[in-house]
Formats: structure tokens, sequence, C-alpha cells
């Protein structure tokens, strides 16, 4: 249905600073506001004037600092001192609003308000003429059902009133979600009646609050029905469990082919200035935002992201993260549900050499970890890799092995509990070793062997990797490092022939 560019109006110097623990004063949203400009939102909710002299003068800053191609938008209640303050604070901004509410709920209107539907309605199109005459030709109207969500009951009533509102001189209908209590269809089905009964020339908006934590859903869904005003907060900051969030809103019409007026880009970075400014830290779950909204510890879910990781669309992500300004990228953590995976990405991460055939040798011993203490550091894998890949524990274990001017090798390891003392002469001390290894009786073809340098703490250390041919014809690499280039080489064969013989168990 829906065909025009979404209007995003930002509520959080308003609805969202009203739920903190200390509201921002003046020169703190005026920063915030500094914020919004630069991500594009074309309407700002600056503040209710009428509530204190501090928003009365916030919102006068704001309208004064206001670019010429934004809304600027103080709330006020269907009263003409409200009205009246809203006007006052707001008249300098080029794009002008007032913005009024008042309930039309049943439940409200006998309990709280303690007035008839009449009442209602006379206050509601009288307020609209007032301020619409306060305004002239220069500004807006904006008109909200407060409570709109619990207006089942009387929809017709609140439609017939709604058409009395825009005829007094409402430009803009706000539909509120003000406490969300069912399912998003309920909701989206009476603003698309509304948006059927009303002049198509008439702004439609919704204002959705999260108390089910489905505010995103029926904000994206009630754009769809015909709500082109789309009022959203920062970090999902409001009342209770909070206001729509901005950036889910945005991105979830990004993903569905919606022309987005915003700089997505900043989503990430305004997110953390938020979060620091309103003293709400973001939850680590948190989509988008979240630390760790990025993070895969079940290992299905991490081979499908580091498989795609370098793709638009990811298997187990909703966007690149470049698109909101991440710069981090997918978060792959090891528990006892991770497999090869994970620990060949964090290995290959933290700058050491592994194949994807190691990993999957090694993850038993750090699946065994996790289960005992948990998800594994960095540290904890590098530890698992040192003593699994450069250090592999078996039968076999070097004790001395000495060379000789004249090419001799005389080498001395244990082979579980038998001891073999053995001298041959060999073309170099590898070739020497795997000499000695198949003169004492054990089976060891040696493919061929390179050497790298690897800086493994403040000091390079020498690598040595080498292919050896199992006896069921398996091509095992193993890995040996020391500071000695030639300790490095012997280390490397009895890594070998510990991988070959443990592979028969």
């Amino acid at each position: 249905m829906q065909n025009r560019q979404p209007f995003f109006y930002d509520i959080t110097l308003r609805d969202g600073n009203q739920s903190l623990k200390k509201p921002w004063n003046t020169q703190e949203k005026e920063l915030i506001f500094n914020h919004l400009v630069e991500l594009g939102v074309q309407g700002v909710e600056v503040g209710f004037a009428a509530a204190s002299e501090m928003d009365f003068e916030a919102c006068s800053r704001l309208a004064k600092i206001s670019p010429n191609n934004i809304v600027i938008s103080a709330l006020a209640r269907c009263v003409e001192h409200d009205i009246k303050k809203a006007a006052e604070a707001i008249k300098a901004a080029e794009k002008q609003r007032i913005h009024m509410f008042i309930a039309m709920s049943p439940f409200n209107m006998e309990y709280v308000l303690n007035k008839s539907p009449q009442e209602v309605r006379k206050q509601a199109i009288e307020a609209v003429s007032f301020a619409r005459n306060i305004m002239g030709k220069k500004g807006e109207v904006q008109f909200s059902v407060e409570h709109f969500g619990d207006c089942h009951e009387n929809i017709d009533f609140v439609i017939d009133t709604l058409q009395e509102v825009v005829k007094a001189g409402a430009n803009v209908i706000n539909l509120p979600n003000t406490v969300e209590r069912t399912r998003p269809k309920k909701f989206v089905d009476l603003v698309e009646k509304v948006y059927t009964a009303l002049p198509k020339d008439i702004i439609i908006s919704v204002h959705n609050h999260n108390d089910l934590g489905m505010a995103t859903a029926v904000t994206v869904e009630s754009y769809f029905a015909g709500a082109v005003q789309l009022e959203c907060a920062l970090n999902g900051l409001g009342e209770r469990a909070g206001n729509t969030n901005m950036y889910e809103v945005a991105v979830a019409l990004h993903n569905s082919d919606v022309e987005v007026p915003l700089n997505l880009a900043k989503i990430y970075e305004l997110a953390l200035i938020i979060s620091d400014m309103s003293n709400v830290q973001i939850y680590e779950k948190a989509p988008l935002i979240g630390p760790e909204a990025l993070a895969h510890r079940s290992g299905i879910h991490q081979d499908g992201a580091v498989k795609t990781k370098d793709m638009k669309k990811g298997a187990y992500r909703p966007i690149h993260p470049s698109l909101i300004g991440r710069k981090d990228d997918e978060k792959i953590g090891f528990t006892s549900q991770s497999g090869k995976t994970a620990i060949f990405e964090i290995i290959t991460e933290a700058g050491y050499p592994i194949t994807l055939s190691e990993a999957q040798r090694i993850a038993p011993f750090a699946k065994e970890e996790a289960e005992k203490i948990g998800e594994l550091s960095t540290r904890n894998i590098i530890d698992i890799y040192t003593n699994n890949v450069l250090n592999v524990k078996g039968a076999f274990k070097l004790c001395d092995m000495q060379e000789f001017k004249n090419g001799n090798i005389k080498l001395n390891f244990m082979y579980n509990e038998k001891e073999f003392n053995i001298e041959v002469s060999g073309n170099g001390p590898v070739d020497g070793c795997i000499k000695a290894i198949q003169k004492a009786g054990f089976t060891c073809e040696f493919l061929n062997y390179e050497q790298k340098a690897l800086n493994m703490g403040s000091d390079a250390s020498a690598m040595t990797i080498m292919h050896f041919k199992a006896p069921d014809g398996k091509i095992i690499i193993s890995r040996g490092c020391d500071e000695s280039t030639l300790k490095a080489n012997i280390k490397a064969i009895f890594n070998g022939l510990n991988i070959i013989e443990n592979l028969k168990k």
C-alpha cells in the first residue's frame, strides 16, 4: 500500500528524556539534537514546553538552531495554556509544529480523564482549532489519540472524531500504542481503518511503546498499512520498556527495499553516545547495536558465518555491520557448543598458522576445557593450540639428540616405557633423525617440510611445518616451534610421530 518515503520523527528529546533518572539539560539536548541533524531525521519533538522552565528553554534553544529542513515540534495537552507555551517556544523554527494529545480509549476516558466521549471530542476539536489559529498557514498541527491501541471497542467514535479534528485544522494524525497489550496485527488493523477513512493528504503517524517487545514490528507493519510518520527514539529510550527503536525500524525498512532517508552509517556511533549520555547501558544482545549482536557460539552458526563473512548478506546476520557504521565484525566465541571453525578463526585472528584439520584435531581438547569453565578466552585457545599442535603429547618423547661433525646423528628417545639410543649417518639433522626413527623400527614416511619465522611474543621463533604420510595414507601436518631452527625441526618430527600414533587409538 505504501509508496511514500517514511518520515522519521524523533522523540528522544521528549519521550525518551522524560524517562531518564536524570533528564538532560539544555546543553546536553543541544548536543543530541546536532547528532539527530547529522543522522538525517526529518522531524524532532524537542520537548514539552509547558512542563517546566527548563523544558521551555530547551525547546526555544533548539528551535533557534534548527536547520530549515527539519520540522520542530513541541508537545501540549489539549488546553490553551499548553498550546500557547508550545507555540511560543518553537516560534524561531522555520518549520513549526504543535503536537496535542488526549486519550480516547473507553477505559481512560472513564477512569483517568473522568470525561464522557462527547466532552473529549469537544475538547479535541476546540484545541486543534485554537492551535490552527495560532499557527496560521506557517506551521503544522499534529493531533494524537492517546491510548489508540485500546480503541478497538470504540473505533467508529475515534474515526468520526478524527474526521472532525482534520476539518478543524490538524494535518498530522498520530496513533499511539501508548501501552502495548496485544499482538501487532490488531493495532495495525486499526491504523489501516483510520488511513482508509481520512483524506489522503493527511499524514498518518504511529507512536509505539515496547511493553511487550514488539514496537519495531508494529511500527514497520504500520508503515505498510499507511502510516508515513514513524515516531522513534534513539536506543529505544522511553517510558517503561521504551519506545520504538529508530535503528531497528530504519534497518528493517531498508532491508524491505524502502528508501530510508537516514544516514545509517551514523547509527552505531550515535548509539554509544546516547548510552553514555543517558547512563542506560546497551543490552549485550540488543539488536544491531549490542556488543553480542554479532556473536556466534554454535558450531553450525560459526561455520555459516565464516563462509559468508565477506558477503553483503550473511548466513547469520541481518546486515553487513558496516551499514550502521560498525567496524567490528562477527564475533566467534568458543564454548562447548562450538567446533573446528571457531578454533580456526580464533587462532588465525591471533596470528598463528593453523589448518582446518589441525583445528578439528584439537577441538575436543577445547570442548573439554569449555565444559569446565565456560567460554574460552583467546589466551585459553592459544594455550590449547600450543599444547596440542606445537607440543603434541603421545607415546614418543625426545630425550636428547647430538649432531657430530662427521654427519653422524645420535638420537635418544622414548617410546612408551622403552628407551632407544640410535646412531646413524644422515644428510643433515632432519634426514638423520628420520633415519634414526626408521632404524629403531618405526614407520615414518616423511614427505617434505618448510620453515618460517613466527613472532610469538617479544622474540621471533622458528616454526617448522612437516608433512608425513600415515600408514592409512592420510597426509599429516605437524609443527614445531623453537628459538633454535634445529630444535624446531626435531620437535616437528616428534609431534608428527605422536599425531600418527594417536590416530591409531
